[in-house]
């Protein structure tokens, strides 16, 4: 006790000792720290106590975010309600770079898991290092992305997260790929009716607001901001059994023929709906979309082509609807060729003086060319175009082709004939069917649609009815013994219709060895319920003629599209009643 008291007297003769500036600025620094002591605990309070909620909501910001939430695609249908395309839900694998060890121990499981190569996934990250969000993978099924996810959980590796998307399915794949078209990996419409009415289909993307941690992971889910608006389903017009009628028919005469492509096109008379339409080539709109051979173009749309002979019947429809030529008119094709300045119009045979249906029957160019030139120029065309020609069939299609119909004051007399016979225009084959309905419906013309009709439209008068109804007993007899096209016959059915042969222009004129076959035709005669057009391109094999090619293909796909529609046979009651004025009326 006594040392410490010694010490403590010693320490305060020395502080006695010291200068009185010094201790003032001690004293001075000593009230300053105390100060700022004072003011830290104070401001630690303030915020603790009366800024709390302010704060919290600061820093609550700073890791809030928004995240858009898909919405389900609306479902493409038949005219039955048969799902043709739809969007099932999947799982992508997203990974934050800056999170994700680069090293073989993290990597080499996570490659393989995912099915993709290691440098493949190196160079990805090391491309999206100075980001906090990259895909790895996108649209799993979810088991998959499961698995993928189980995979990083056992080798501990960070910086991984699955987000639910939709992939578009179709059941179909390569039937309904051309009218169809598909999405891309966004989910996007990007080719046919998915583009056409991609907003319909896509609904709203729903909005919420989620928790991120500091690595940008996202924690919890905080509010729904908006939800999800789904699509709107989308019914078409056409028939999934008569789409796949026309697929498999078209397939195999292609094949057959060793043609470059082909079309099938199907309208319902009584509604101008679209029933079938199919192409070849095609592809999967579920694997396989590559633009080879332009095999993603709805050709029987967006490709035109010179209709040939099946512009005949139109020629002389326009005829009869004026009143330039009758019934039973007769036309003189001898020698079998006419001239016209430097060009010559001429008939594979000299058919000498004969009506208006051996005119159709057999199909001559003398003929036709004869009752065009007959015609005036402007209204001519008039009923061309009225039918359809020259002109979108407003189908809504993307990128539909409305050929080509030159002005009439732009016809020379050479035009003006060849333009009978299918030369000097472009038609697409929905064109060519929708013109051979206007003689089908009794001289009406309806609009042309993808998509279902629940009221029958009520459409434009071209042609009277009795100038139809002539036109459509003139192509029977192309059918009938004698006539181009008896293979496109249906038993039991009274058919009407019309061959094309076409040659196929190339660089210095039209060839000789490359053709375009067609068929158009309509049944049951006595009341037409059907329309079919078929397009074969460039037959291969040692047939090209259109009543060898394409109309075995109109026979089979009418044959099938009748009898599933349960539409009543006509041709029974027609030859008794033939059969009936020959005997004087006894049976």
């Amino acid at each position: 006790m006594a040392a410490r008291r010694e010490k403590r007297a010693k320490m305060h003769k020395r502080a006695e000792a010291l200068p009185k500036a010094y201790v003032g600025r001690r004293r001075v620094v000593l009230t300053i720290l105390m100060i700022a002591v004072s003011g830290l605990i104070w401001r630690a309070v303030d915020q603790q106590v009366f800024e709390r909620d302010f704060l919290q909501s600061e820093g609550d910001h700073r890791y809030l975010d928004r995240v858009a939430v898909p919405a389900h695609r609306g479902a493409i249908t038949d005219r039955n309600g048969v799902v043709l395309a739809m969007s099932t839900p999947v799982d992508s694998i997203a990974a934050n770079p800056r999170l994700l060890r680069p090293d073989a121990d993290t990597l080499q499981p996570l490659a393989k898991a995912l099915d993709i190569g290691l440098n493949d996934l190196r160079r990805r990250l090391a491309r999206y290092s100075h980001k906090h969000f990259v895909y790895l993978k996108r649209r799993l099924p979810p088991e998959e992305a499961q698995a993928v996810m189980a995979v990083a959980k056992k080798h501990h590796i960070l910086g991984l997260q699955t987000s639910r998307e939709y992939r578009r399915y179709y059941p179909d794949g390569e039937i309904f790929a051309h009218v169809i078209g598909f999405t891309n990996l966004d989910d996007v419409g990007q080719e046919g009716l998915e583009f056409a009415f991609n907003e319909q289909l896509a609904g709203k993307p729903g909005l919420k607001r989620v928790l991120r941690d500091g690595r940008r992971q996202v924690v919890a889910d905080v509010e729904s901001l908006r939800m999800p608006q789904p699509g709107k389903n989308l019914a078409l017009s056409l028939d999934q059994r008569l789409q796949y009628i026309a697929y498999r028919e078209l397939k195999a005469a292609i094949k057959k023929h060793n043609a470059i492509s082909g079309s099938v096109v199907m309208l319902d008379v009584r509604t101008g709906e679209v029933l079938a339409m199919v192409n070849q080539p095609g592809f999967n709109p579920n694997s396989s979309r590559s633009t080879r051979g332009g095999r993603l173009r709805n050709r029987a749309v967006t490709d035109v082509f010179e209709p040939g002979s099946t512009m005949k019947p139109l020629t002389v429809a326009a005829g009869l609807d004026l009143g330039v030529i009758k019934a039973d008119t007769r036309i003189d094709t001898n020698p079998g060729f006419f001239k016209l300045g430097r060009f010559r119009v001429r008939d594979h045979e000299n058919l000498g003086v004969v009506d208006i249906e051996t005119i159709i029957k057999k199909s001559s160019n003398v003929g036709a060319g004869k009752i065009a030139l007959s015609l005036p120029r402007e209204k001519f065309r008039e009923y061309l175009v009225a039918m359809g020609l020259g002109k979108s069939t407003g189908s809504g299609y993307p990128g539909e082709a409305s050929g080509q119909l030159r002005p009439a004051a732009n016809w020379a007399r050479i035009d003006q004939a060849t333009l009978s016979y299918g030369y000097g225009i472009s038609v697409s084959v929905l064109q060519l069917a929708q013109a051979y309905a206007v003689i089908a419906a009794d001289g009406i013309r309806r609009p042309v649609s993808l998509l279902r009709r629940d009221e029958v439209p009520q459409g434009t008068r071209v042609l009277s009815r009795k100038t139809a109804m002539e036109v459509r007993h003139m192509m029977e007899s192309v059918v009938a013994p004698g006539g181009t096209a008896t293979r496109a016959a249906v038993a039991g059915y009274r058919v009407a219709g019309k061959t094309g042969t076409v040659k196929k222009a190339g660089k210095g004129g039209y060839t000789q060895r490359k053709y375009l076959s067609l068929f158009v035709g309509m049944a049951p005669a006595s009341n037409p319920r059907l329309v079919v057009a078929v397009m074969i391109n460039e037959p291969r094999g040692k047939q090209y003629y259109g009543g060898l090619v394409a109309a075995p293909v109109f026979s089979a796909v009418m044959d099938d599209a009748l009898r599933l529609l349960n539409v009543a046979p006509d041709a029974l009651a027609h030859d008794r009643t033939v059969r009936l004025a020959h005997t004087g009326g006894q049976p």
